[in-house]
């Protein structure tokens, strides 16, 4: 079986899931949608896949599922709409900044038996995926700790910024999702504080650019995440996991992995500049893994579940940072 892609929103992301699909052997992309005409016939052209309208895609008898690169505060009705549709569904995180918003699609999804995956594509990284399986193999003992690095190279633009749900709901919900996978038990408690310490104008806009998350299971397992929209020396991505019988880590990630040495010293090559590079075997590992769920009929993974349960992470995070105290996870569950 192939299956048949649409694909709604041309932009940065866009891009690289076209790439993901067309590399894929089970996978055609066959269309792509965009508000912006110039940026949708540059990966028609690059792609060797027509243009067409969302309307036109919805429709189509010829487009088995979709993949959703568009605007966030798009994807709850796109995903409503195509899972009325018959279409199977990948969208990129989150579902929507709103909780209840996304129960309630959830609920769409859920009555249309749609196939419906969320795009958390670090837990496809074969660096962090080979810490989940030393974890599942008894290597390191029982997960006590676990820290999460993730600083992006630079700020994104201000208009961004506005409409992103802040760099919880933004950026952190990558490692809130990340925390869920290495724990293995659901954190219960969230203590977060955040800070401007990158540029002015991102608290102008309502927004932090610096965040450090403790999460807390029942059981006493925790996980520190330390976020930042700086980093000079690159795309800084780490995961580090303490068990009782030891420790694993997944160091950063380079283009060229080589260290020269000479009278002056040992060097490495710079960092990968930002996820279009450092996730490229990621993003076609989590579309190998829709395109199998949906010719094998199987639920997809991460789920609709997963992605609300990260959003209320975030939203547990950002009352703690309000009110200046731990935030028990049942205060923001509906």
């Amino acid at each position: 079986m192939t299956v048949r892609f649409g694909l709604l929103g041309a932009g940065r992301i866009g891009k690289v899931h076209a790439r993901a699909i067309s590399g894929n052997k089970g996978a055609q992309l066959t269309a792509v949608a965009d508000a912006v005409a110039d940026a949708a016939s540059a990966i028609a052209e690059a792609q060797g896949c027509a243009v067409r309208t969302i309307e036109e895609i919805e429709a189509a008898a010829d487009i088995d599922a979709v993949v959703i690169c568009t605007p966030t505060d798009t994807h709850a009705d796109l995903i409503e709409r195509f899972s009325r549709a018959g279409k199977a569904i990948f969208c990129e995180k989150p579902i929507d900044l709103d909780y209840d918003r996304v129960k309630a699609c959830l609920r769409v999804v859920e009555e249309t038996d749609a196939t419906f995956m969320v795009g958390f594509n670090r837990r496809f990284d074969p660096h962090f995926s080979a810490v989940r399986a030393a974890i599942n193999e008894g290597r390191i003992g029982d997960v006590e700790m676990v820290q999460i690095v993730s600083r992006d190279p630079g700020p994104p633009p201000a208009q961004y910024i506005g409409s992103s749900g802040g760099i919880l709901r933004d950026m952190t919900i990558h490692d809130f999702d990340m925390a869920r996978f290495l724990l293995g038990e659901e954190p219960d408690t969230v203590f977060a504080t955040a800070s401007v310490l990158v540029d002015p104008e991102i608290g102008k806009l309502g927004d932090h650019d610096s965040a450090s998350v403790v999460l807390t299971t029942p059981s006493g397992k925790h996980c520190t995440i330390s976020n930042s929209r700086r980093a000079t020396y690159g795309y800084d991505q780490r995961i580090e996991v303490h068990g009782s019988k030891g420790a694993i880590s997944a160091e950063n990630q380079r283009p060229v992995s080589i260290e020269i040495a000479t009278n002056t010293g040992y060097t490495k090559p710079p960092l990968h500049d930002f996820f279009m590079t450092r996730y490229t075997e990621a993003y076609a590992a989590e579309m190998a893994a829709f395109v199998a769920a949906i010719s094998e009929g199987k639920p997809a993974s991460p789920s609709g579940q997963d992605g609300l349960r990260a959003l209320a992470l975030a939203d547990a995070a950002y009352l703690s940072i309000e009110q200046g105290r731990a935030v028990k996870v049942s205060e923001v569950l509906g």
